[in-house]
């Protein structure tokens, strides 16, 4: 099965979790424009291109901020790999999202 950031990486700052209290939910679990984007839920599998993501125990900045952490990662590399051929790139994911933004 192909699990989102939120449960790969035990963050708590899906909805109704552990830390949302403490860090606020985390935009990733909540981004439906991005549901489906490597087979995730909302931004789950695409979660290197949104801002505000928990990352070594710190919520992140900005997509340019943090890029360099999250193609590091263990759950980019995880995404990368199982998603093979069909994997949707960061840029083709801006890209979408741009179009969407002028539509």
């Amino acid at each position: 099965m192909k699990k989102n950031c939120w449960e790969h990486k035990n963050c708590g700052r899906e909805p109704g979790g552990r830390n949302v209290m403490e860090l606020g939910i985390c935009p990733v679990t909540i981004k439906i424009s991005f549901h489906g984007t490597n087979n995730g839920v909302n931004g789950g599998r695409s979660c290197w291109v949104i801002a505000g993501s928990l990352c070594g125990g710190e919520v992140q900045g900005t997509y340019s901020q943090k890029l360099g952490n999250c193609m590091i990662c263990d759950f980019y590399a995880m995404v990368v790999l199982q998603e093979g051929s069909e994997y949707e790139s960061t840029k083709k994911i801006q890209e979408r999202m741009k179009l969407a933004k002028v539509a």
